[in-house]
């Protein structure tokens, strides 16, 4: 994972955060309060991803 792409999408009160791996093109998305720092949010949705490459990684 030499690099990861952040799309941030503003609903009301809230943030959709997407993290995007774009080697594999694959990504994950959370949901967080739009009070939290932008860093924050990183964090949160970088989690989201790591996650879900485990879990691909697992399957094959």
């Amino acid at each position: 994972m030499s690099e990861i792409l952040f799309e941030f999408v503003r609903h009301g009160s809230s943030v959709k955060v997407t993290a995007i791996e774009p080697e594999t093109r694959i990504e994950a998305s959370v949901v967080v309060p739009a009070g939290l720092t932008q860093e924050q949010m990183k964090i949160q949705a970088l989690s989201r991803l790591n996650y879900v490459l485990r879990k691909r990684a697992e399957e094959e």
